[in-house]
C-alpha cells in the first residue's frame, strides 16, 4: 500500500500550498479567516442629507441678494441724508427767526406808543392742527412806502382776563416798496392755555 500513502501525501502538500497561496489575497484560511472587507471590496456611500436645511444658493440668487442689500443700504443712506438736511434746515430757520426776533425787540426798545407802522401789519391765527397744537400767529408785513424799510413787530398773548402772559417779537428787514414778508409768532405756553394774540406794536425804521 505504499502507493496509496504517496497519493495522500501529494494531496496534503497540494492543499497546504493552496491554502498558503490563498493567504496572499485573504487574511486567513479555514473557519478562522478574517471577514473584514478588503480594500478591493470597499464601497463609497452617498453623504447623509437629513441634516441639510436646503440647497446651497445659486450664483443668480446670491447676486439678487447682494442687489437687494445694496438697494436697502442706499435707501437708508438717502433717508439719513434727507433727515440730516431737514434738521440742518430747521436749525437754520430757528436761528434766523431768533435773530430777527432779537433785532425787532431791540428796534422797539425805545418806541413809545404802538409805533408808526400798524397799518402795514396784519395777523391771523394758524390752525393748531398745522402747528402741533401750539398757538401761532401768521404776521403779514407789507412795505407800503416808496422806499426800502425794515419792520419790527410785537405780539402780546393775553389770558381771558386781559393779562399779558407772553410777548413775542418778529420782524422783516430791508423790504423793497410793495414787498411783503410773513413771519410766524409762536407762543411757548402749554397748548391748552386759553390765550388771545394781540398786535401790540409795529415800527418801521
Amino acid at each position: 500500500m505504499p502507493r496509496d500513502r504517496s497519493g495522500l501525501g501529494h494531496r496534503a502538500v497540494t492543499a497546504a500550498l493552496g491554502c498558503a497561496l490563498s493567504a496572499v489575497a485573504l487574511t486567513g484560511c479555514g473557519d478562522d479567516q478574517d471577514t473584514s472587507p478588503s480594500p478591493s471590496r470597499t464601497t463609497t456611500s452617498s453623504p447623509a442629507t437629513a441634516s441639510f436645511s436646503g440647497l446651497p444658493p445659486s450664483a443668480l440668487a446670491s447676486q439678487a441678494a447682494s442687489a437687494i442689500a445694496s438697494a436697502h443700504a442706499s435707501a437708508s443712506a438717502a433717508a439719513s441724508s434727507a433727515s440730516a438736511r431737514a434738521s440742518a434746515f430747521e436749525a437754520s430757520v430757528d436761528a434766523e427767526v431768533a435773530r430777527a426776533g432779537a433785532a425787532a425787540e431791540k428796534a422797539l426798545k425805545n418806541v413809545e406808543g404802538r409805533g408808526n407802522a400798524l397799518s402795514e401789519v396784519g395777523m391771523k391765527g394758524l390752525p393748531r392742527n398745522e402747528t402741533s397744537g401750539l398757538l401761532a400767529v401768521l404776521v403779514t408785513i407789507t412795505n407800503k412806502t416808496g422806499s426800502k424799510a425794515s419792520y419790527a413787530v410785537q405780539i402780546d398773548f393775553e389770558d381771558p382776563s386781559g393779562k399779558v402772559v407772553e410777548t413775542r417779537f418778529v420782524g422783516a428787514e430791508d423790504l423793497d416798496p410793495g414787498e411783503r414778508q410773513q413771519p410766524v409768532a409762536f407762543s411757548r405756553q402749554p397748548a391748552d392755555a386759553q390765550l388771545t394774540p394781540r398786535l401790540a406794536k409795529a415800527q418801521r425804521y
